[in-house]
């Protein structure tokens, strides 16, 4: 039977393992002993074993030697190195959370490092994920995600939305693509009583920010009978939602003609009254 070799260490200087043992998940490239273990020596995306100053393993993580964050933890345990079970049990305790908060299954399904999986952005819309990678560490085990999506919630479609600006820093290529199954063009989520048009890969990052949900239902207690100016609007979160919770009057502003037409439909299909802008914010302020 074959064996797999150890992943190589990645060591670090002196005293520079106290963030990482409380709990931090990030190596800087000027806390690594690069004498002992030159990061030149990582193609990006590698797996390592990150030691300390005196031997201790810390955990296993990824690498990129081109960037700052040149490593991220991925597991603790030095007997179980990262891959497809490990994806499996973040998954599982992800959608574990997001159960215990939602009554349907429309949310931010993984959040990078506070899920467990630096580099990771998971978007659920029922059964279509649409997902981004922010790393090359992450680009990597892009597969693996796909199959662990498919044994913990058996979507019907992954898209791979990777066409963000923070992949430049890993020095990651831009592209939209089809991991599994074949995604619809659009998708509809409900929020605030509005029933919203989201563009799966021609929309801004994984094509709707349910990262700030909590805001826009936050929000809506100020708007009624208030004029509401909605900038840099996208598809409308904000301002159809003012619109739905009872304001005089909103303003949707954004450069993006696409966005605004899906704004716009978006408006009609709810019987909303908004007044639709195509340009920058301070055409308006």
């Amino acid at each position: 039977m074959s064996v797999v070799p150890a992943p190589a260490e990645l060591r670090l200087k002196r005293g520079e393992d106290k963030r990482l043992r409380a709990g931090h998940l990030w190596v800087f490239s000027n806390e690594v002993d690069t004498g002992l273990t030159p990061l030149t020596a990582f193609a990006p995306g590698a797996l390592c074993r990150v030691i300390g100053d005196r031997d201790h393993f810390i955990g296993y993580a990824y690498v990129n030697p081109h960037a700052l964050i040149c490593a991220r933890i991925l597991g603790r345990d030095a007997h179980h190195p990262p891959g497809k079970s490990l994806l499996v049990h973040r998954l599982q305790v992800a959608l574990a959370l997001r159960e215990r908060l939602y009554a349907t299954p429309f949310y931010r399904l993984a959040h990078g490092e506070s899920d467990g999986l630096p580099g990771l952005v998971l978007d659920r819309y029922g059964d279509v994920i649409v997902g981004q990678v922010a790393t090359a560490g992450m680009e990597a085990l892009k597969a693996e995600v796909v199959a662990a999506l498919e044994q913990v919630i058996a979507p019907r479609a992954v898209v791979w939305k990777n066409d963000s600006g923070a992949r430049d820093l890993e020095g990651l290529p831009s592209y939209v693509e089809t991991a599994l199954g074949e995604a619809p063009a659009e998708v509809e989520v409900v929020e605030n009583g509005v029933r919203f048009r989201v563009p799966v890969g021609a929309g801004q990052k994984t094509g709707w920010f349910y990262d700030q949900a909590a805001n826009r239902a936050a929000f809506l207690k100020y708007v009624p009978g208030l004029r509401v100016l909605d900038v840099f609007s996208y598809l409308g979160g904000w301002g159809l939602s003012a619109a739905r919770a009872g304001a005089s009057g909103v303003t949707c502003v954004d450069s993006s003609a696409p966005a605004l037409e899906l704004l716009q439909a978006t408006a009609d299909d709810n019987g909303l009254a908004v007044e639709v802008r195509r340009g920058d914010a301070f055409d308006v302020l």
